[in-house]
């Protein structure tokens, strides 16, 4: 077996099983489960019409780059959604097709990460806390992660400021994920200015995961994206820039396994030949109930008035008893908690049948600080009647203590 298996830690919901194992949450309580981001709105219906109206598709081997007209569409949308109104988004350069974006924000650290000619082991800069997707790719990679803590102090936002000049020098790449998961704090133009300017200067590639892009509150206000700036600075052929989308979120299709990567020509191109030899390419059926997600913006305003209302009510009912706070965009509440995350998440568990995540499974310790710790993750991706459910319930057990 590959030795560097042995560095990956435990996945969150492998450490949440063994917390909550031989507690019996009270039967007379429905189960409610906040620990997982997995989107449980109604996914579109046209999006499933299409995907059953090409199953003829799977008699046939899909092709790694996808249709043209895939990669036309999800140009389009980028374009439009980002204001690329100076560099062209070329479908046939800049953009790929993957099967959602957890499996590609994986692969890519396999595919750039060269340890040929370094004296010092290469470094990837990762947030922290962060989707542990990162970490893992960075450690099969060979490569060594460097966290930067997002805490309150900072806006949940990452400080580039802090990275030591010697680090700098090492870096190869580096994940970047805005709305964040799970403060759901959205960098600025001036950040991402700042980062674009690092990597000139240092020679390495942002991996710019923007799978919350589309869950905001602000109908004036969508978050700014990393393609979005370099458009707006001039950077040619987007360079050193891939961002990450997909329609689990935006378009509630998690089963779909259906995103996009784009930016970077030079590095698309790379790492289009090591998909050939990976093999994931997206099932023509799956290709066509994409295109028609990605051409439709109605059911993503639809989703989003969704999440703003289930937002507002639940929070309602927690700020008087906790520390949390509206994030900028996302669906994650990051409540700072009165007692240690694993206590809170098993007792609540056990008295009350709701789940929640630790956030502390969520980080590691960095700077002499562990980001997550004494929080948790609340995703609120059930129906509304259900969140508030289990938001009065988390305010029963707040206040028993």
């Amino acid at each position: 077996m590959n030795s560097r298996l042995a560095s990956l830690q435990r996945y969150p919901f492998e450490r949440l099983a063994e917390l909550i194992k031989g507690v019996t949450p009270p039967a007379s309580k429905s189960p409610i489960k906040l620990s997982m981001g997995e989107p449980q709105h109604a996914a579109p219906a046209f999006v499933l019409e299409a995907l059953t109206r090409n199953l003829k598709g799977l008699s046939h081997y899909p092709t790694t780059k996808g249709s043209p007209a895939l990669r036309q569409g999800i140009a389009d949308w980028a374009s439009k959604r980002f204001q690329l109104d100076k560099l062209k988004l070329d479908p046939e350069r800049h953009v790929l097709p993957v099967a959602g974006t957890r499996e590609a924000l994986f692969s890519i650290a396999q595919a750039v990460i060269d340890r040929r000619n370094h004296a010092e082991q290469p470094v990837i800069i990762s947030p922290n806390p962060f989707y542990q997707i990162y970490e893992g790719a960075a450690l099969l990679a060979g490569a060594r992660p460097f966290f930067l803590n997002t805490t309150e102090a900072n806006g949940y936002r990452m400080d580039f400021a802090k990275v030591p000049d010697e680090v700098w020098d090492q870096v190869q790449m580096i994940y970047i994920c805005s709305p964040g998961n799970p403060t759901g704090a959205v960098m600025t133009h001036k950040d991402l200015a700042m980062l674009l300017g690092f990597a000139e200067e240092h020679d390495f590639l942002i991996c710019s995961d923007e799978c919350y892009s589309e869950i905001y509150f602000d109908e004036a206000k969508p978050p700014v994206g990393l393609l979005q700036v370099a458009n707006d600075l001039g950077i040619e052929d987007y360079r050193h820039c891939l961002v990450f989308h997909s329609l689990s979120k935006r378009s509630n299709l998690p089963g779909l396994r259906s995103g996009f990567v784009a930016g970077d020509a030079e590095t698309i191109a790379e790492y289009f030949q090591y998909r050939t030899y990976q093999g994931c390419a997206l099932p023509p059926p799956t290709q066509a109930a994409s295109l028609k997600a990605w051409s439709d913006e109605a059911h993503v305003a639809e989703n989003r008035a969704l999440y703003r209302r289930k937002f507002d009510a639940v929070l309602e009912i927690l700020k008087p008893v906790l520390d949390v706070h509206k994030p900028e965009a996302g669906f994650y509440l990051w409540p700072k908690l009165p007692i240690s995350d694993e206590t809170f998440t098993r007792e609540l568990y056990a008295r009350e049948n709701v789940l929640a995540l630790p956030g502390s499974y969520l980080s590691r310790p960095a700077q002499g600080t562990n980001p997550g710790a004494n929080r948790v993750r609340l995703a609120l991706v059930a129906g509304y009647d259900e969140c508030i459910e289990a938001a009065q319930r988390i305010r029963n057990y707040v206040e028993s203590l």
